[in-house]
């Protein structure tokens, strides 16, 4: 069976960044407890995700400090 491949039109950067933003958008309205902790991680993996694609994607990348 042939995989199915998709050409993103949006880079993935981008796409974490929204995807962040989606998630705390959507922990603001969740009452405190453990769904809203899980949101709220999930908003700061993906900002973490896109700020680790950004510093890779960077010619002359160099080990964080």
């Amino acid at each position: 069976m042939p995989r199915r491949h998709f050409t993103q039109t949006v880079p993935l950067d981008q796409r974490l960044a929204e995807q962040a933003e989606r998630l705390r958008k959507e922990a603001q309205g969740t009452p405190p407890g453990v769904a809203r902790d899980n949101l709220i991680r999930r908003a700061r993996q993906a900002e973490e995700a896109a700020q680790m694609q950004e510093w890779l994607a960077q010619p002359n990348a160099k080990a964080p400090e």
